[in-house]
C-alpha cells in the first residue's frame, strides 16, 4: 500500500485508537511495582504515542503532499535524476490521460483532460514526470489551428506534482475561470522543481551536477512545443510556483525573459538557501551564487522585460518584509513590471495558496497571448 493511500492512513488511525483503548484497559493491571509492570507502562505509552504521531504525519502528508511514496520519504528516489538514454518517442511521452477532478463530464471537449507525461531534457539529460492540463478548447474543431498559451506550474520542496492537481486544484480552477470568462483557455504543465530527487537544486545549474535552470529555461519548453499545439513566442509562456517553486518561477522569468513573458511566485523567497537538502550548489562560483540572489540580480544586472507577481500575508508568512523590499527593488528597475497579492493573514500552506491561485491565473492569462 502506498504512502498516500487511504488504507495506510486508516490502519494508522485504527492502530492509534486500539492502542489508546488498550492502554486505558490495561493500566490498572500495570499499576504495580516491579520491572515488568514499569516496562509494560513504558511500552504501552511509547507505542501509543508512536501510533498517534504516525497517523498525524500521514494525514499531514496527504493534506500537503510532502512525499509521494515510501522511497520518496526515506530518500531512496535516486534513479530518476539524470538519464543517459533519450526516449525513442521524443522528449515528451504520454503515459496516461484522465479527466479533470471535479469537472463533471469526462468528455475532453467539455471538461478538458489531464495527461501524465514523462519529459526528458535533450541537452541537460534530466528526466522528470509531469502533468499537462489541456483545456476543452484544445479538443474542439474550431480551435484546431490555435496555439495555446502555456503556464509552467511548480510545487515547493519536496512537494509532489499530483498535489498541484488534487490539492491545489490548478486544472479545475483554470477550467472554472475560463468558463466564467475571467481567463483565456491555457495549457498548464505541472511538475515539481525537484528534478534530481532527493536533492533540492533550487533551480540552479549546479557545477558538475544537475543543470536544473537550463532544463526549465530550454529543455522543458522545447519538449512541450514539440508535442502540443502551444505558443511559439515568449509572449505565450509564463511560469508559476509556490514556496521553492515560487523562487524558481521568479528567478527563471528574470533570467530568461526571452522564454517567459511572466513569472509568479506565491510565498516565494528571493535567495537560494544552502542547507543539507541542497548541498553545495555553487562550488565556489561567486557569479552563480550572486545570480541566484534576486536582490543582487535586480541591482547589478540589466532590467528584464518581463512581468512578475509576488504574494505574501501580513500575518503568517515569514517573507512579508522581503516581499515588500522586492517590490520596491523591481519598481526601481523602470522596465520589469511587478504586481502583488497581499493577504491580511495566511500561513505557508495549501489553504493560503488556494486563495491566491484564481487571481494568479487570471493575472498571468492577461499577460500571455495565444498564436492564432
Amino acid at each position: 500500500m502506498g504512502l498516500t493511500s487511504k488504507e495506510v492512513l486508516g490502519l494508522a488511525v485504527l492502530a492509534a485508537v486500539l492502542l489508546f483503548v488498550g492502554t486505558v484497559w490495561l493500566w490498572p493491571r500495570l499499576a504495580r511495582r516491579g520491572w515488568r509492570a514499569v516496562c509494560g507502562r513504558v511500552g504501552l505509552l511509547l507505542a501509543t504515542q508512536l501510533a498517534i504521531f504516525a497517523a498525524v504525519g500521514l494525514a499531514a502528508n496527504q493534506a500537503f503532499g510532502f512525499y509521494a511514496s515510501w522511497s520518496d520519504l526515506f530518500g531512496m528516489e535516486k534513479d530518476q535524476g539524470v538519464v543517459v538514454d533519450h526516449a525513442a518517442g521524443g522528449p515528451l511521452r504520454v503515459a496516461d490521460t484522465r479527466r479533470v477532478p471535479g469537472a463533471g463530464s469526462g468528455r475532453p471537449q467539455v471538461s478538458g483532460a489531464i495527461q501524465e507525461v514523462g519529459i526528458v531534457g535533450r541537452t541537460t539529460r534530466i528526466a522528470t514526470p509531469a502533468y499537462v492540463y489541456l483545456p476543452p478548447e484544445y479538443f474542439q474543431p474550431q480551435y484546431r489551428t490555435r496555439r495555446f498559451p502555456v503556464a509552467v506550474v511548480l510545487t515547493g520542496y519536496p512537494g509532489t506534482a499530483s498535489a498541484l492537481v488534487e490539492k491545489l486544484r490548478y486544472p479545475r480552477t483554470a477550467l472554472e475561470l475560463a468558463r466564467e470568462g475571467r481567463m483565456e483557455p491555457m495549457i498548464l504543465v505541472m511538475l515539481r522543481p525537484t528534478v534530481a530527487p532527493p536533492r533540492d537544486t533550487e533551480c540552479v545549474d549546479v557545477p558538475g551536477g544537475p543543470q536544473t535552470e537550463s532544463f526549465f529555461a530550454r529543455d522543458l519548453p522545447d519538449a512541450v512545443r514539440a508535442h502540443y499545439r502551444v505558443a511559439r513566442e515568449p509572449r505565450g509562456w509564463g511560469i508559476v510556483g509556490n514556496s521553492t517553486g515560487g523562487y524558481c518561477a521568479l528567478k527563471i522569468a528574470l533570467h530568461h525573459p526571452g522564454v517567459y513573458a511572466a513569472g509568479a511566485g506565491l510565498s516565494a523567497y528571493y535567495k537560494a538557501p544552502i542547507d543539507p537538502t541542497t548541498g553545495d550548489l555553487f562550488h565556489g562560483d561567486k557569479e552563480r551564487e550572486n545570480r541566484a540572489d534576486l536582490f543582487w540580480y535586480l541591482k547589478h544586472m540589466p532590467a528584464a522585460d518581463t512581468s512578475l507577481l509576488v504574494s505574501s500575508s501580513r500575518t503568517g508568512e515569514s517573507n512579508y518584509k522581503d516581499t515588500l523590499r522586492f517590490i520596491d527593488r523591481v519598481k526601481a528597475t523602470g522596465l520589469t513590471r511587478i504586481s502583488s497579492i497581499i493577504l491580511e493573514s495566511g500561513g505557508h500552506n495549501f489553504n493560503t495558496w488556494r486563495r491566491e491561485i484564481p487571481g494568479t491565473l487570471q493575472w498571468i492569462s492577461e499577460r500571455l497571448t495565444a498564436d492564432r
